[in-house]
């Protein structure tokens, strides 16, 4: 079932997009580190699916979604772990590590949920908690072009979306310190979302546009 799944994904995605992807190689050759990435639209998660299929990944989706039988059942398939976005998750933490200990890729998405107004959104510190302590190195992914405007636009004229997803170095963050706890968590979310928006067109930032770690690292482009 899951391959049948994973092949309709595929053809969908071929079908409605054009995906150029770009900074693969900064990728670990193996599983075992977390993908941060934006969230545009509903294609997002599909995406990461058919963009990463190489490697053996599981998704964290907002706790919420548990309750619905189709998400129940589509996370059967697609290795999704519920979690609380907003707190620490203990169980959903435990998953997590379980799973990348195994060689599993973690796929994240700090913001929660997609960009209403196609801007980035401000992460959510339980999904940064999950993968600090996860303690595996993350990978920023940026997905330029999915904004669900675009692509409901082209298909009514029959025209796959152009999306691109960009591939930037690994990075590490030490460990949570016990004192200031809020505190790091609000700088390590702000680390990761930069670190994706520095690879997003300017009118896609959001939240982060004027962030002075955005700077710093748009001057070391």
């Amino acid at each position: 079932m899951k391959n049948f799944l994973f092949g309709i994904i595929q053809v969908i995605i071929n079908l409605i997009a054009d995906v150029e992807r770009s900074g693969y190689e900064n990728l670990p050759k193996q599983g075992g580190f977390v993908i941060a990435t934006n969230h545009l639209g509903f294609l997002d998660v599909p995406l990461a699916l058919y963009a990463l299929n190489d490697y053996d990944l599981f998704l964290l989706i907002a706790e919420k979604w548990q309750k619905n039988p189709l998400w129940r059942w589509l996370g059967k398939y697609f290795n999704f772990v519920f979690v609380d976005r907003y707190n620490a998750d203990l169980k959903a933490l435990r998953e997590v590590i379980r799973r990348m200990e195994s060689g599993q890729t973690l796929v994240i998405a700090p913001e929660g949920t997609r960009a209403r107004d196609e801007k980035m959104a401000e992460g959510k510190p339980g999904v940064t908690y999950m993968a600090v302590k996860a303690g595996f190195p993350i990978v920023p992914v940026a997905i330029i072009g999915s904004e669900d405007r675009i692509l409901v636009s082209n298909l009514k004229k029959f025209r796959r979306t152009k999306i691109k997803l960009i591939g930037g170095k690994s990075f590490t963050l030490p460990p949570i310190p016990r004192d200031k706890r809020e505190e790091a968590l609000k700088q390590y979310t702000d680390e990761i979302m930069c670190r994706v928006a520095v690879m997003l067109p300017e009118h896609n930032r959001g939240y982060y546009a004027e962030h002075p770690r955005l700077k710093e690292l748009l001057n070391e482009v």
